[in-house]
């Protein structure tokens, strides 16, 4: 059968070219996006720049944009995204800047890794032969530790669209994956550097880097707990510990979210050029009733108060 692959092409010697070319090949049953895009430039166009190697799902050098989000191509059937011969559109990853039709540029993306320290840091006398630790204590981190660096996440991350500075997916999962490791020394201080600004709070849990990771890494899962661990470690004083915390007093309390209060805990009462600065999106927010002046309430507040409280106590 024939399969038509719309592949988005830049030239750094011709930007002005760039846009989407049309492919259509011959495929069967059996074909990856991959096994269609090799074909292309096997057979019908040489200059298709583009990054493969294991085939095998190992190597992650092969992930691309396909119709709108990040996979790997190596292990995406043809028939998985086109189950009635539609065309097919392919992209380079995103949030990292192209350097020819489908190769982007990782320098950003290592940046992040080297930025969480991506290494042990223990203390006490040097063993002998290697540091050990038990089984039981390194459960947490076999998922995490399946990370092949591919870059998915970090391509359809919605925070790194807007915020280049955000440490991002890739990187915080890295930064899990010591943060909990019992042999490592520096877990308070890890914990204090990720709670600065670009780190564990900026995530807007969109659960994008979820949906994409060809391995089950779940990023924003190791975020979430990470912002836990940073709040049990004293790190309280930020915009994002004091946005959860406003928030689960909030709904407690009414059963419903109070806009209003949410808002001011989180920037602090006593921030006042944040509280200044905020102020025409709030008005804004007001006009068009995103923000009340006065809390709603749950119907039955009661009900929500017995949750938490048996969640509290558990």
């Amino acid at each position: 059968m024939e399969q038509t692959l719309r592949v988005s092409r830049f030239d750094p010697e011709n930007p002005g070219a760039a846009g989407y070319q049309e492919y259509t090949v011959e495929v069967d049953d059996t074909f990856t996006v991959l096994d269609a895009l090799l074909k292309v430039r096997d057979e019908m166009d040489g200059t298709l720049a583009m990054r493969c190697s294991c085939r095998a799902s190992i190597c992650g050098s092969c992930a691309m944009r396909v119709n709108g989000q990040a996979k790997l191509v190596c292990k995406t059937r043809i028939q998985s995204v086109a189950p009635d011969g539609e065309p097919i559109t392919i992209d380079p990853p995103g949030n990292m800047p192209v350097i020819k039709d489908l190769v982007v540029d990782f320098d950003p993306f290592w940046d992040k890794i080297r930025a969480v320290d991506p290494y042990l840091r223990p203390e006490g006398p040097v063993p002998e032969a290697e540091y050990i630790t038990s089984d039981e204590s390194m459960v947490d981190l076999v998922g995490v530790m399946n990370c092949i660096m591919c870059g998915a996440c970090v391509s359809d991350c919605t925070v790194l669209e807007v915020d280049p500075d955000f440490l991002g997916p890739a990187a915080l999962a890295k930064a899990f994956r010591f943060v909990k490791d019992p042999r490592d020394s520096h877990q308070k201080d890890r914990l204090g550097s990720l709670n600065e600004e670009n780190g564990v709070w900026d995530c807007t849990r969109c659960l994008q880097c979820v949906e994409v990771c060809p391995k089950d890494v779940d990023p924003m899962g190791r975020i979430m707990i990470m912002r836990d661990m940073a709040m049990e470690a004293g790190f309280n004083n930020t915009a994002g510990s004091r946005h959860t915390e406003s928030f689960a007093k909030s709904v407690k309390k009414n059963g419903r979210l109070d806009e209003m209060k949410l808002a001011i805990d989180s920037m602090g009462r006593f921030n006042v050029p944040a509280l200044l600065d905020s102020a025409p999106v709030g008005l804004r927010a007001m006009r068009k009733g995103k923000f009340p002046w006065k809390a709603h309430k749950s119907s039955e507040p009661a009900m929500v108060k017995r949750v938490f409280e048996k969640v509290e106590g558990e």
